[in-house]
Formats: C-alpha cells, structure tokens, sequence
C-alpha cells in the first residue's frame, strides 16, 4: 500500500513543460504534412499517370483520401484512446505513419499509392487525436491549456508554408523524392518515448471513480457544438486552398507563383499572429471568440466578393485568416475543453473528426457553390454571409447557455 501511495504521489506531481508541448506540437503538424506537403508535384503525378483511367480524380486523391480517413477513423481512435491509453496509440501511429508515409518514394503503381494515403490518414486521425488530447490533459488549467492550444494553430499554420516550399524544392528531383519527408515523424516519436507519459484523471484536473470508467459520450452537449466544427473545418480551409485561384481571378498570370505565394504567406502569416494572440483574448467562458472569429471571416470573405481585383484578395484573406486563427483553438475549448478525463479521447475523436470532414468537403462545396454561383469570389461571397449567419446564432446561443448557467450553476457546472 505504502508503494503505491508514493507512486501515485510522484507521478500526481508530474508537470509538463515547454519540451513536452513542443514534441506535441511537433505532432499536430503531421497531418498538415499529408494534405499540403505533395501538393506541389501534383501537376508531375498527373502527367506520369496520365494513361491510367480516371487518373484526372484520382490523383488529386492522394492529397484529399487523409483528411477523409482521418474525418472518419479519428472517432475510433478516440475510443481507443479512453480504453487503452493516450501514448501507446501515438507512438504506434507516430512509426506506422513513417512507414505508409514514405511509401509512395518507392512504390510506381497508382493503386498502391492511394492505399498508402488511407493509411497515412488513419494514423494522422491516432497523431492528431491524441496530440490534442494530450495537450488538454497536460495543460489543464485555462491559461496554458489556451496557450498551447493556440500555439497549435500557430505550429500548424506555419508547418503548412514550411511543408509547400519543402515540397516544391524536393518535387525538382521527381515526383518520388518529397515523400521520404514523412520520416520526419521518427524524428518526434523517439522523443515522445522518454518524454511523455500516460497521464492519470488526477493529473489532468478530473477525477476517476469506479462509476465513471463507462461514462457515454455527452451528445446532447456536444451534438450542436459538431455541427458547428464541420462548418468551421469548412470555412477554414476556403482560403487556403481557394487564395491562389482567387489571386489568378484578378488577372494575375498562373505562372507568376511569386505573387500568388506572397498573397498565400501574408494570409498564414495572419492566422498565425491570430493563434499567438488566443491565450490572451480567449480569458473566460470557452467560446465566447466563436462569433468574433466567424465574423472576422464573413468580413473577408464579403471584402473579396466585392472589393475588386488584387487588393481586395489581399485585404480580405488577411482578415479572413486572422479569423480562421481564432477560430480553430475556439472550437477545440468549446468542444472539448469541458469534457470529463474518461470521456476526452471520444470527444476529441469526434471533434477531429468533424473538423477535418470540413476540411475534405471545402473544394468539392466551393466547386458547387461557384459553379451555381457564377464564379470563385462569388461564392466566397455567399460563404461569407453562412459565417456571418453562423456568427450571429452561436453569440445567440452562448448568451443563453450564460444566462441558464448564472440561474443554475449546479445544473450547468459543465
């Protein structure tokens, strides 16, 4: 009895620091890797598969199949989070994605290749599952929970322009060569080994009793704040994948990849400055930034509807993707911040889970939209307006959760 007393008391007074947010943060970026990092030696694949059938769907596939594996295997991976642990399901994913990640250097067939990315997606649906997890049970008190989980949205948009010129400067040696980069994630794992740990309900400001270890998933609490992921996951990635055909719209050259990147860097540029700034103005009730960061990105993307040519693009990301870095460390507070330690890994799972189904839908939604539409700025346009709709009903709706919580904090303590 004694052992284990003084067990529980050392390992109750572990705190995790700047080294173990970094390999977490390291971590959240790897599925940023598999959506952007070959998107430069896309135009390649396209050329070298020409003769396969269908190959004109299929290789933009490589890039879009991760984010549709993660959007529906990051649920089952949050199952096993809660039964099995956090770090032995992310050390596993962290190697296995190694291996299915570099894959396509050395495979030829078209086939081969996509299932390779299924596999890359189910294990960035494990990474980044647990990595946020993890963060929230490390950094459970508001302050640095917010901070990290800000700085989640900074790494990650960064890693995004670092991972695109990476790809194009290795996509000069072939189409093969910028897949060897998914080996990065070695790199991490080691690391992660000796520096993470399994963290217990104590350690994560919740608790653990013998009738919470089957506690459900809190549907009616969470069901709406979902539905409101997926639509953040979509307008999120509007502009990142739409800036550079927005930019060409104004009669820049396609060639002129100087300007287009420029245009780009400014719009990430500014969703990272928003994700420093999180912690700070994210003081209080979780999601309160909801309606400011959706209409932040109303505004943008109305300015690039009717600002016209290359300065309202400009000006109209850039306030767009300040937004967008408000947004995304807002939904994971609101979602998953309240959850209970046996209940974490399932709701982050299907948080990720709707995020990045978002995230897969935005250029299939935005290919609709424009085409019923009559052009891009347009439908960016009328996305606009769904973000502002969306602001105005989740300030509604957060007013009266305060309301009902300040009359009954006992029946609203969560």
């Amino acid at each position: 009895m004694t052992n284990v007393t003084t067990h529980h008391d050392q390992t109750s007074m572990r705190r995790a620091g700047a080294w173990q947010a970094a390999l977490l943060l390291a971590g959240s970026c790897l599925p940023v890797l598999g959506s952007v990092l070959i998107t430069p030696v896309l135009p390649q694949l396209s050329e070298h598969f020409a003769d396969v059938a269908g190959s004109e769907v299929l290789v933009p596939m490589i890039v879009a199949i991760p984010a549709l594996m993660i959007a529906i295997f990051a649920p089952f991976a949050g199952q096993i989070v809660d039964r099995l642990g956090r770090k032995r399901l992310l050390i596993i994913a962290m190697f296995a994605y190694a291996v299915v990640g570099t894959a396509p250097a050395w495979l030829e067939g078209l086939t081969e290749i996509l299932v390779s990315r299924v596999l890359v997606g189910i294990c960035e649906a494990a990474i980044m599952t647990v990595c946020t997890t993890l963060i929230i049970d490390y950094f459970h008190e508001e302050h640095r929970r917010n901070k990290y989980l800000g700085l989640q949205t900074v790494a990650t948009t960064l890693a995004a322009t670092v991972f695109i010129i990476l790809g194009g400067a290795l996509g000069v040696g072939g189409w093969h060569v910028p897949f060897w980069v998914y080996a990065v994630s070695i790199v991490v794992a080691v690391p992660m080994i000796f520096s993470l740990w399994e963290p217990s309900a104590a350690e994560s400001g919740g608790r653990r009793d013998a009738s919470a270890a089957k506690v459900p998933i809190p549907w009616r609490r969470i069901g709406v704040r979902l539905l409101v992921s997926l639509f953040g996951g979509f307008t999120f990635y509007v502009i990142i994948i739409e800036a550079s055909y927005l930019v060409v719209g104004t009669g820049i050259a396609a060639t002129d990849t100087a300007t287009i990147g420029l245009v780009a860097a400014v719009a990430s540029l500014a969703t990272a400055i928003a994700g420093f700034t999180f912690a700070r103005l994210a003081k209080g009730r979780a999601g309160r930034l909801l309606p400011i960061a959706f209409g932040l990105q109303a505004v943008g993307m109305l300015v690039i509807w009717v600002v016209p040519g290359l300065p309202g693009v400009i000006a109209g990301a850039v306030i767009a993707s300040f937004g967008s870095g408000l947004l995304l460390p807002s939904l994971v507070t609101w979602v998953v911040a309240s959850t209970q330690f046996e209940e974490r890994g399932r709701v982050t799972g299907w948080w990720t889970a709707a995020f990045f189904l978002g995230q897969f839908l935005t250029p299939i939604l935005m290919g609709i939209i424009g085409a019923a539409a009559g052009g891009l700025a347009t439908a960016v346009g009328i996305v606009g307006i769904a973000s502002a709709v969306v602001a105005v009903l989740v300030g509604v709706a957060l007013r009266r959760s305060a309301a009902r919580e300040s009359a009954s904090p006992a029946a609203y303590s969560r």
